[in-house]
């Protein structure tokens, strides 16, 4: 059994339905992610308790995402032009009802991560600091969490 895995070699890439709610069958990788936040699945407590409980019960409600993540990428031209190009994307295909996925592929792992999610529909402005890589932090809405399905292997532009 392994000790663990490190982060090196994880590739994202996005991919829009062409079909509405099927998941894409191509994929392109989008480069220089710095960063993934995770996503949490917490359940909502839901008051079971009647008056003749001297202490609250609870059952286990519907989950929780927390609605949105942050995925942070190197800033440089090409990367916000393919980031620019999503959101593009992401217009178009919303506008005829289809979705984009997420897709988070480690090289060790046999299945990947997805998620269903929402750009923002402009880019934010990255924080700047002295000596510091200029990192720009994506807020993705989460649509649906997916979790771990079959990989696909995306088209990468610069493989």
């Amino acid at each position: 059994m392994l000790a663990g895995l490190s982060t090196l070699g994880v590739k994202v890439s996005v991919g829009f339905e062409t079909v509405a709610g099927q998941k894409p069958t191509d994929f392109v990788v989008r480069h220089r992610i710095n960063s993934i936040g995770g996503i949490s699945i917490e359940p909502e407590t839901i008051d079971a308790s009647a008056i003749e409980d001297l202490v609250e019960r609870s059952v286990a409600g519907r989950a929780t995402t927390g609605g949105n993540f942050p995925l942070a990428f190197n800033a440089t031209d090409e990367t916000i032009a393919e980031w620019e190009e999503t959101i593009g994307d992401y217009e178009e295909a919303s506008g005829n009802g289809l979705r984009m996925w997420l897709q988070i592929a480690h090289p060790s792992m046999q299945r990947a991560f997805f998620v269903v999610c929402q750009p923002p529909l402009q880019l934010p402005m990255p924080d700047f600091g002295q000596n510091e890589l200029l990192v720009m932090e994506l807020p993705l809405t989460i649509e649906e969490y997916r979790g771990m399905e079959t990989k696909v292997e995306p088209t990468d532009s610069e493989a």
